[in-house]
């Protein structure tokens, strides 16, 4: 097997779009897969691998999905007379955590509240909650200025552009998307301040400040998550944070947007988004959720 995903890695590598998500994958099945036999895989084994990953199921089923593009991709290629079927754990259902518009605020006030991640901490919720964007993304942000690394934010055309410049488009959709108007401001403010990024730290060299991006925010998140608690309790407040990731910011500003009104089309395109997830996952949030429906099991006639 380790060599069916060895050819599979070194051919298939240089085409996509992220090879460091590949290679990540590969290592960890090779690991497992890399003594057997191509005539191992069968479901008993796929749930041994499951069961010796102890990784989240989305994980794991990424991780298979790779196997079997593997040997897809040597039975295509002629290496093996055949590829046999990978069994999946099945999916899990989707993530529907959201925050309320107060937790979302006690964790703004929280973030700005820490002494060394408040501010660029901040600036990432309020990206996330306006644009729905991913972690990566955001983090990667820049302002005014493409990048082959990052998206940037056009403030003189209101436009966010999440894929970095000359990016091939991957299933994790990054189109483009119009700023809202409020949030446009704050760009423009933020523009006209020098900033470079949408997340972005002083860092000193030489004694000289330099604008750098920041690498990740989960030291910050996880304490402003729990600062939060214990500000909204000073307040006789009681919310819980502790099962909300970076990611529930994109839940967030869709569940919302629905709730204001959105459709189904213009949420999909705006958030990066098919049109098939937001109706399974989000839809039930829109107020014409099933509207047509409900309308005719009310009519009488």
């Amino acid at each position: 097997m380790s060599q069916a995903l060895a050819f599979y890695l070194e051919e298939h590598a240089p085409t996509v779009a992220a090879p460091e998500r590949l290679i990540y994958a590969v290592t960890a099945l090779d690991d497992f897969w890399g003594i057997l036999p191509v005539s191992a895989i069968k479901g008993e084994t796929c749930r041994r691998y499951a069961a010796h990953r102890a990784r989240a199921v989305g994980t794991v089923r990424r991780e298979l999905g790779t196997l079997q593009a593997a040997l897809n991709h040597c039975e295509r290629e002629g290496y093996l007379l055949g590829a046999p079927k990978v069994t999946l754990p099945a999916k899990p259902p989707a993530r529907e955590r959201w925050m309320t518009r107060q937790e979302a605020a006690w964790l703004i006030r929280a973030a700005r509240a820490l002494n060394k991640d408040g501010r660029h901490l901040a600036d990432f919720i309020h990206h996330g909650l306006y644009t729905g964007s991913r972690k990566a993304t955001i983090l990667a942000m820049h302002i005014n200025t493409q990048s082959v690394i990052g998206g940037h934010v056009d403030t003189v055309n209101g436009v966010l552009y999440r894929r970095p410049q000359g990016k091939r488009e991957t299933a994790k959709r990054q189109t483009p998307a119009r700023l809202p108007r409020r949030y446009l401001a704050h760009m423009r403010r933020m523009a006209s301040n020098g900033r470079l990024y949408v997340v972005e730290r002083r860092v000193v060299v030489g004694g000289v400040e330099h604008r750098a991006m920041v690498s990740d925010v989960r030291k910050g998140w996880k304490r402003a998550v729990a600062l939060a608690g214990e500000m909204a309790a000073d307040r006789d407040i009681h919310i819980d944070l502790s099962d909300c990731t970076p990611h529930v910011l994109k839940h967030t500003a869709i569940t919302w947007a629905l709730q204001r009104g959105a459709t189904a089309w213009d949420a999909a395109g705006y958030f990066g988004t098919s049109v098939e997830t937001i109706h399974r996952v989000y839809g039930h949030h829109s107020p014409d959720w099933q509207a047509s429906a409900v309308d005719a099991m009310d009519s009488r006639g």
